[in-house]
């Protein structure tokens, strides 16, 4: 955990401990940052750190280690909620909280991402190909229609990083603007055709994003 908050760091420690879940906090983010995260298995990030904001803490930690994000913040701007998850962060929990609700996050949280981590066991292929505007997994052509074709395109290009509803929907002159069902529609037809290897995560209340 990265918390500059001493006092809370200590409760939610505390009470996390009696569920055997042992936790490691850092008031200073360079010294978190260079604390070795690829050994722990979660980072419960603040935003509102001593010398470096919690935003660009979450853009380095993403860039570099393959570890799940909650972030922890007072701040109660929904911008930088959206940031948060638009560039990496998996969960986002504004104070003040219950810390059985971060409990329930954190096991929640890792349950998916042990899901995932067993996808990523069996690498895929998914390639665009913008000139002939088809889509191939595994050297094989997917059967798309050409709102399946601009959805699943748009999330090939981003893959990884979060591609909002906003983006998908005005960006398109296929979908019926405004439409959040027709995309839902669309979203599970997709998973249909690609098969449970291929993951098409969404992003609660932001959008979706194809994991690596």
């Amino acid at each position: 955990m990265i918390e500059d908050d001493a006092q809370f760091a200590s409760l939610l420690i505390d009470f996390l401990r009696q569920y055997q879940i042992e936790v490691t906090s850092y008031e200073d983010p360079f010294l978190g940052l260079s604390a070795g995260i690829e050994k722990y298995d979660l980072l419960i990030l603040d935003l509102t750190l001593p010398g470096i904001d919690g935003i660009e803490v979450c853009k380095e930690v993403v860039q570099k280690y393959d570890i799940p994000i909650i972030i922890s913040s007072a701040r109660s701007d929904i911008s930088d909620k959206v940031i948060g998850l638009q560039i990496g962060a998996d969960d986002y929990l504004p104070k003040p909280y219950d810390p059985k609700e971060m409990y329930a996050r954190i096991i929640s949280l890792l349950r998916r991402y042990k899901k995932i981590n067993e996808h990523k066991e069996t690498e895929y292929s998914l390639m665009l190909d913008k000139s002939k505007e088809l889509v191939t997994l595994e050297g094989k052509v997917v059967d798309l229609t050409p709102a399946e074709y601009y959805v699943l395109s748009l999330l090939i290009e981003n893959r990884g990083f979060t591609v909002s509803k906003e983006e998908i929907l005005y960006g398109s002159n296929i979908l019926t603007q405004g439409s959040d069902g027709s995309l839902a529609v669309i979203l599970n037809r997709l998973r249909n055709k690609l098969g449970s290897g291929v993951v098409i995560k969404t992003v609660r209340g932001v959008g979706y994003k194809l994991l690596p």
